[in-house]
């Protein structure tokens, strides 16, 4: 069985993995050591006649023998205990999936924030070395803050590209400067100025997954006018229908995917039946959930024996402290969440499915981070029929909340859970 060369993704410029026959001819062929790699030089010869003369084009770049697809997999805003796999109440069946075949890791560096942390994903460098030490909406012209990432910084689709990979990019950007989101550009800093040959997603923090606001590469699309439209089974498709093509035109060329849906960033969209699915699996609130999740991490050896639980801030409520209107609402909110959470998982799965179908998965190195950050705060305490509210501090009556709650989730609300 073929295993990826794990090598390939993190030096491409470096052989070492190869047969040394293989690396001869390879570094005869190709400088992997400058960026894009140069031509081989012509070795034909050029008489005055073309029936006299001997033809010899430069050889396309090729990928380094066994360097393996990538698939790149980077969910928003959700917290560290939301999975099954981390001891945690949302299936996810693909997170799951690759949990017991794979390696599961407990720690990873994030900024705690959606543009930074993304920056930094994209370039393997330090959120304030890309200048943005801030989400995009409000870089400042400060250095390290002004939202401009360096061309010299480059990124990871740019030097896969130049060394013989397809790449893609499907789902949140959150990287362009906000100045430059329109369609006068410029576009350099856009994902297919950075690489990526393909783009299909949004370029800003978030977007309705039943009307999305999309591009095609940097041109903006309409969704289609459907009901049951939903934008993770969209991106879904075309990533399938991307991996299929790829594998079918050219199979010994390896490809780069970078999925990184929006759906657990507000607003909470999910399909209606979805929802019903966690009907009631809240009702017993945050307080005994959380000692549920530490249970459950202590048994699955997530945190080590002995870790205590640390308290509930004392700015978030207690579950007890509620009214039965309160707990049945927010219990609502987090069913929206845990469907959407699970849903956006299922389409990543059926990702998964095609990629095995085309023979590929043992030479797919997929990396799976289940969030850009921990999860969002923003929904304050009382959560939201409509997050813009809190972006331009509105206050939103709590009845006005109770009164729709049977809307949350669906396309007449951009809802999100309560902080605590």
């Amino acid at each position: 069985m073929k295993r990826p060369v794990i090598t390939a993704l993190a030096c491409l410029t470096c052989l070492g993995t190869l047969p040394l026959a293989a690396q001869e001819q390879a570094q005869a062929d190709w400088n992997r050591s400058v960026l894009p790699v140069p031509m081989t030089e012509f070795s034909g010869h050029a008489a005055l006649r073309t029936k006299d003369s001997t033809l010899d084009f430069p050889r396309q770049v090729m990928a380094p023998e066994g360097a393996p697809n990538i698939l790149l997999i980077m969910p928003d805003d959700v917290g560290f205990a939301a999975p099954t796999a981390f001891g945690g109440p949302v299936p996810a069946e693909a997170y799951d999936r690759l949990a017991e075949d794979g390696l599961l890791f407990t720690q990873m560096h994030t900024t705690a924030l959606c543009s930074p942390t993304r920056a930094a994903l994209i370039t393997g460098r330090n959120h304030h070395s890309n200048a943005t030490g801030v989400i995009m909406e409000i870089g400042t012209g400060f250095p390290g803050y002004n939202s401009l990432t360096p061309k010299e910084n480059g990124s990871i689709a740019e030097i896969l590209k130049v060394n013989g990979y397809n790449t893609a990019w499907y789902g949140k950007n959150h990287n362009v400067p906000d100045w430059q989101s329109s369609q006068a550009g410029p576009f350099d800093l856009w994902p297919t100025g950075l690489g990526f040959e393909q783009f299909f997603g949004f370029i800003g923090g978030d977007t309705s997954q039943f009307t999305p606001a999309i591009f095609d590469g940097t041109k903006p699309v309409e969704p289609p006018n459907a009901e049951d439209y939903h934008l993770d089974e969209d991106m879904a498709d075309r990533a399938i229908n991307y991996i299929r093509e790829q594998h079918a035109l050219a199979p010994e060329k390896p490809f780069f995917v970078y999925y990184a849906p929006g759906t657990s960033h507000a607003p909470h969209h999910a399909p209606q039946e979805w929802i019903d699915r966690f009907k009631g699996q809240f009702d017993m609130g945050w307080d005994a959930m959380r000692e549920e999740i530490h249970a459950n991490m202590l048994e699955k050896g997530i945190i080590p024996p002995g870790t205590e639980l640390t308290p509930r801030p004392d700015e978030l409520r207690a579950w007890e402290s509620l009214n039965d209107r309160q707990k049945e609402l927010y219990a609502r909110m987090m069913e929206v969440y845990a469907a959407a959470l699970s849903h956006m998982d299922h389409q990543i799965n059926r990702i998964l499915d095609a990629i095995e179908e085309t023979g590929e998965m043992d030479n797919t190195l997929v990396i799976y981070l289940m969030g850009d950050n921990g999860a969002s705060a923003e929904g304050s305490p009382d959560g939201l029929l409509n997050e813009m509210t809190f972006f331009n501090n509105i206050a939103v009556p709590f009845e006005d909340t109770y009164a729709r709650m049977d809307e949350l989730g669906g396309p007449n609300t951009f809802g999100h859970f309560p902080s605590a």
